[in-house]
Formats: C-alpha cells, structure tokens, sequence
C-alpha cells in the first residue's frame, strides 16, 4: 500500500507539470489557433531564470576567513551576505520561490515579443508550417542557453527548510514509515494554485468571458468593436508565464539543461492530444492522469515483466484513448477536424 500511495504522488507531481505545459500549449491553440512547438522551450526559459537569480544573489567577494589563525586565508562571501547579514542568507536560501519575481515580467516580455514579432503573421498559415517555425524558435533557444550556461544540468538548492521529508504517512493513516519530499509538495500544491488561477481568470472575469468567447466564435467578438487581438496577445503572454513559472519552480526536483524544454514538449503535447484539442479541463486531467500513469510503469515490478514500458506507457494509452475517441477524452466538434 505505502508503494501505491508513493507512485501515485510520483505521478501526480510529474502531472503537474505535465498539466501545467499542456495548459499554456492548450490555452494558446483555443485562442489563437497556433500549435506552438515552442512551448517547451518557454518552461525551459522560466528554468534558467531560477538559475540566472541564483547566479545573482550569490555574487561573491573575497573576505577574511577568521576561521582559519595559523595562516592568512581568503573565503567567497555573497556580497548579499556582506551588506545584510542574516537577511541576505534568506534571500539565498529561498533563490528558486524569489526567482518568480524575475521569472514573471521575463516571461511576459519573451510571450508579447514573440507573439507581435513572429507568431501573428501564422494565425492563418496550416498547422504544419506552425509546427516547423515554432520548433524551429525553440531549437534557436535551446543553443542560445547551451551557448551561456553550458550543456551539463544546474542544480538548483530547494530552502534549506524545504530539503527534507514530510511524514505523509501519519497524515493518511499509513504510519510513520511514509515519507515524501516536501519541495515535491510543495510543487504539487503550487501547480495546483496556478491552475484555479487561470482557470477562475477565465471564468469569473470579464477579460477571461472575451477570451472564452473569442474562443468560441473570434469573427462575432471582432464585430462586437473589441480588439480581440490585442487579448489574445496578452493570453499568450499569461501562457508564457505559466509555463515559466512551473519551470522556475521544477529546478529542485530536476536540475534545468538545455534539452529540459524538448523533453517535456513532447510529452505535453501528447497530454493535449489525449486531453482534447482545444479543451483546457482536458489538458489539466490528462496531465495528471498521464504522469500517474507513467508512475506505475516506471516502478521495477512492472518494468521487470515489461521491460521499457516506462518509455512507451503514454504513447500506448494515447494510441488507445484515440482510437476510442477520436477527439480526445474532452476534444470539443470542429477543432483539427480538417
């Protein structure tokens, strides 16, 4: 039992990411009828902003090390730590939640450049010279960030009083021999904010009841004398940051490379497809439904029976959900029909 419980929170920290990408990437083709490839590399961007704050607040100088008597000796202080003490450890130690600050207007600026300076002059193209340009972007990306911060993964420290375990075991009843991390908890609860977030956006404000309608029927909104473009612009950038923030706040669980946005894009996009073009509730279910799924196959008892289940699961279910509905578990009428 404590092995099931464990696999589920596995996929159901996996799918928040999962979900969270297929978000932005279903939230971006119901508006704007783009398929962004370009998506993953998004994510990838909000990483290494983790990275680039960490860089930051921990610029060091050369000090006295008072530790050290016999010789004259030299340590690197955080110039934070010179300037403000005890309050400038903080800032270092909680560098990955603080990095959103930086993380949140990056990401706006990268979304509207984007979408006024490439993304707009597709709105009408086919869907596969979409795929090529936008994937096309995110490889651009890909070898700028391996041209400043290197090929090997960046650890990124979680707060120091975040880097244990929890004893979920005692919270459900299963004793005091489950435990799980917290920073994956914290994540899991993170990305469950973000969610009802954009979701309650979308629902219980008039901004989101344009976008929503725009959705639906763009022609009837542009009539109606709204600049429909202009929204739709700014709903890209809100999915630019929510997939920057979701890798912001992945670096702890999986140290950021620059393949890290290649390797979620396609598995997001998998999740949309399952989920159902253009259905957000769809992504958001499929996400988590999908990462619980490759939980289970990931565990050695399955992989002993089935070796290399763990790399194929999802296409597998994807293979079968689709040939059972065609449009995915929540794909609305008329979307990719052509």
């Amino acid at each position: 039992m404590d092995a099931i419980f464990i696999q589920i929170l596995n996929g159901l920290d996996k799918g928040a990411a999962y979900a969270l990408i297929a978000l932005g990437l279903t939230l971006v083709f119901g508006t704007l009828g783009i398929v962004n490839f370009a998506h993953g590399a998004l994510f990838m961007l909000g990483a290494f902003c983790a990275v680039t704050f960490q860089k930051l607040v921990t610029l060091s100088v050369k000090v006295r090390d008072e530790g050290i008597t016999a010789f004259v000796a030299y340590k690197e202080q955080p110039y934070l730590e010179t300037w403000f003490g005890d309050t400038g450890r903080i800032i270092i130690d909680y560098s990955v939640p603080l990095s959103i600050m930086l993380a949140i207007p990056f990401m706006l600026l990268v979304g509207y450049v984007m979408e006024r300076g490439l993304i707009k002059h597709f709105y009408k193209r086919p869907h596969a010279e979409q795929i090529l340009v936008t994937f096309g972007l995110a490889i651009v990306i890909q070898e700028i960030i391996k041209a400043y911060f290197g090929a090997n993964p960046i650890p990124q420290p979680a707060p120091e009083i975040l880097a244990g375990s929890a004893n979920v075991g005692s919270w459900v009843g299963l004793g005091n021999n489950l435990v799980y991390p917290w920073w994956r908890l914290i994540y899991l609860c993170f990305s469950g904010a973000v969610i009802f977030a954009v979701f309650a956006f979308l629902q219980f404000t008039t901004y989101g009841m344009v976008v929503r309608a725009g959705m639906r029927d763009r022609e009837t909104v542009g009539i109606l004398g709204i600049n429909i473009e202009r929204r739709f612009t700014i709903v890209f950038a809100i999915a630019a940051v929510v997939a920057g923030v979701a890798g912001v706040m992945y670096t702890p669980i999986l140290p950021p490379d620059y393949h890290l946005g290649m390797e979620f894009l396609v598995l997001s996009f998998v999740v949309v497809v399952v989920g159902g073009m253009g259905s957000l509730g769809g992504a958001v279910f499929a996400g988590f439904l999908l990462g619980v799924v490759q939980s289970f196959a990931s565990m050695n008892e399955v992989k002993e029976i089935f070796p290399g289940i763990d790399q194929i699961i999802l296409y597998l279910v994807a293979v079968v959900i689709l040939l059972v509905l065609p449009r995915g578990l929540m794909g609305r009428a008329g979307v990719m029909d052509d």
